[in-house]
């Protein structure tokens, strides 16, 4: 029997460790969730993502569930699917592109028939109406093939001959969609200019562009592309609209689109006059379709087979699952082609490489969101305020929810608890909104004490000032604040308003008088630090870019010291090396007292930052903003005076410390790669003699 090291009973120790701790955590999870949650995260080989009040990716509930997979209609199987349609009755229209043909299942999967054989080429999307007429789009035939109900064919489409669509433009069609009118919409490809809009009247008629999307032209490549010669812009990337990939039309008739690449004009809603209506916070760089959901959504499915979940502003809800690995396991998916979403609200999703369709159910958790997205979306405010109750005692941190429970207090003039959700869930527009009226109702409340209060202020210091005038009342403050007023420390502290108001002479008295030292200058940095701190992690919420809750004060101050070293450092080298007159103490106080305007404005605009509300936004941004200026102004003449410099030299230094700091940052980074690397052989080192010693 080999003997149990000290080793390998710290692994048996952890190992059965982590096995108690994850028990725990399980009978956890079972208690804290309602209904079968823990099973679904068990039965789902995938987790569920949402986005917080701060864009952060995070894990939630599982959102939906593998529920079954579709490889047959009926006894036919499929050869190469790549587009499918799902009618409000259950009918499955399939394209099974392999065999050039369209297939028909009801809702029991059952083979209803087929059609298009002999006829379709190699079809490539299909579009069916609510009349059950089917449009199928042949990119080989380069023809938009319509067969009735019955499946026969009654009209075919090609290429229009409006000398608007473009004389050498091809019509290679490859998604279509049709609204209510009759007039089919056509992503064509390799077509730049948009989506193509054909009307049925006269065998077809080219009704224009729609949705075409922008392109991207910074100043630099403008600038870049007008001093280079024909035969250098032509190798150069061609700038032109991308290619939408796909598309879906809802029963207003507004259009979404998803387009590769395009960052968040990757998914976009289209109105009637083509401007997009969607921002969306997250997004997929290579969607492969979009379906329009019941309840105000829509949802987005990846090449690799994530699907995205958004409300009608783009907000998303969820993203779940992924690529499979091989391993054939239901809910993931090799390539995704097209999605659809059934009327009880379940997803399917084509997978042509699998030649199948994957169905997902929607999760307790997700019912009770869509319910109140629904009521929520209808103006059913005091409705919708129990499902969504019923999420967040689910799941307390679902940021969506707490915004739409704030939105819905607040549509029931409920203000202190709007403002509530909307600080949990970080809506700023929403915070804003009860925060003015919370302000509104208390300044109605207190207005006449507050004026009360300012005219006895004002009526008691007419007395003190009429009583100092003829009875020298304030003689002895005065006394004792002047006596206070000339010690060296503070005489060296209150130079800061003298610098703040003359530079010029603020400098000389810097550099030839002594009238600052390190102490003070050292004071005023800690204020400055501690104002900086402040600010941060207090000021008001709507100016606020941490998160609540979390501080890393050491970090902070940190920073800011090597900050000022940097500056300091290399601002002091570099006009060592052009001649400045500067000594390293009075470049380091003149620097710290030209921050004067942070420790004097700072104070009051962190007040301020906490009674605004995005209306009077302004005022504070306004504020920093002179604040910076004023900054900048003192360093530039703390630089010139200092050194006895030009402004041409000044201007110069400055440049030269800007360079100098990153070199040096660039040599730490180097430092940094270079030391973890054999921070990480060493280690790997140790593991490895530990462990050979070990057995």
């Amino acid at each position: 029997m080999k003997k149990l090291t000290h080793q390998k009973l710290n692994r048996v120790v952890r190992a059965l460790a982590a096995g108690f701790a994850a028990t725990i955590a399980a009978c956890s999870l079972a208690v804290a969730l309602p209904g079968n949650a823990l099973v679904a995260d068990a039965d789902a080989p995938y987790a569920s993502y949402t986005v917080d009040g701060y864009g952060s990716v995070i894990a939630t509930q599982t959102a939906y569930l593998p529920y079954r997979t579709i490889t047959k209609i009926g006894t036919e199987s499929l050869l190469g699917p790549t587009d499918f349609t799902l009618l409000k009755d259950g009918t499955m229209y399939v394209l099974d592109s392999g065999n050039a043909r369209v297939v028909i299942g009801d809702e029991n999967g059952e083979l209803v028939g087929t059609f298009g054989e002999g006829i379709l080429v190699s079809p490539k999307v299909m579009y069916v109406t609510p009349d059950r007429v089917t449009y199928v789009a042949d990119r080989e035939a380069r023809s938009i093939f319509v067969f009735d109900k019955d499946g026969e064919l009654i009209h075919t489409y090609t290429r229009p001959q409006e000398p608007m669509y473009g004389e050498t433009q091809d019509f290679i069609p490859l998604k279509i969609v049709v609204n209510q009118a009759g007039t089919m919409y056509v992503i064509c490809e390799s077509n730049t200019n948009g989506v193509v809009e054909i009307s049925p009247v006269e065998d077809g008629t080219f009704l224009g562009y729609f949705g075409t999307n922008s392109t991207n032209s910074s100043i630099i490549t403008i600038i870049w592309r007008a001093v280079l010669t024909d035969a250098q812009r032509a190798k150069m990337r061609s700038n032109i609209p991308s290619t939408p990939d796909n598309m879906a039309i809802d029963d207003k008739g507004i259009i979404y689109t998803v387009t590769r690449g395009e960052g968040k004009g990757s998914l976009k809603r289209l109105n009637i006059a083509g401007v997009n209506m969607l921002d969306p916070d997250s997004y997929d760089q290579v969607p492969a379709a979009v379906a329009v959901g019941n309840h105000d959504n829509c949802f987005v499915v990846s090449q690799q087979g994530f699907i995205y979940e958004y409300n009608n502003e783009g907000q998303l809800l969820f993203v779940f699952g992924g690529k499979d690995d091989g391993q054939q396991r239901i809910g993931l998916a090799s390539k995704a082609e097209a999605i659809q979403v059934g009327t009880d609200d379940k997803l399917y999703v084509l997978d042509s490489d699998k030649a199948q369709i994957q169905v997902f159910t929607p999760t307790e958790f997700t019912g009770y969101l869509h319910d109140a997205l629904y009521l929520y979306s209808k103006g059913r405010y005091e409705e919708s305020k129990e499902p969504l109750s019923k999420v967040l005692e689910m799941n307390n941190l679902f940021d969506y929810a707490n915004m739409a429970m704030g939105k819905v207090l607040y549509k029931e003039e409920d203000y202190q608890g709007a403002l509530h959700y909307a600080r949990l869930s970080k809506d700023l527009e929403g915070y804003s909104d009860a925060y003015w009226e919370v302000r509104n109702l208390w300044l109605k409340k207190h207005l006449s004490a507050i004026a009360l209060i300012l005219i006895a202020f004002f009526i008691c210091m007419r007395i003190v000032r009429f009583l100092d005038k003829k009875k020298q009342i304030l003689n002895g403050p005065r006394a004792v604040l002047r006596k206070i007023g000339q010690k060296k420390l503070i005489r060296e502290l209150n130079y800061l308003f003298t610098f703040m108001r003359h530079p010029i002479d603020g400098c000389y008295g810097i550099k030839r008088e002594n009238r600052v030292s390190l102490l003070s200058a050292n004071i005023l940095l800690g204020i400055g630090i501690v104002f900086y701190v402040i600010n941060k992690y207090f000021c008001g919420f709507l100016f606020k870019t941490v998160r609540e809750g979390r501080y890393d004060v050491v970090q902070d101050v940190g920073l800011v010291l090597i900050a000022l070293v940097l500056v300091v450092g290399c601002n002091y080298l570099m006009c060592t090396i052009n001649d400045g007159e500067g000594k390293l103490k009075a470049i380091y106080c003149s620097f710290i007292y030209s921050f004067g305007p942070y420790l004097v404005m700072m104070p009051f605009l962190f007040l301020l930052s906490h009674g605004v509300t995005y209306n009077e936004e302004f005022f504070v941004s306004f504020g920093r903003f002179c604040m910076g200026v004023w900054i900048a102004v003192l360093l530039v003449v703390s630089i010139r005076e200092i050194n006895n410099y030009t402004m041409r030299e000044t201007f110069k230094i400055i440049f030269l410390t800007i360079f100098t700091i990153l070199i040096v940052c660039l040599i730490a980074f180097i430092l940094y790669v270079l030391w973890a690397q054999v921070f990480d052989f060493i280690q790997s080192f140790v593991r490895e003699a530990v462990y050979r010693i070990g057995s």
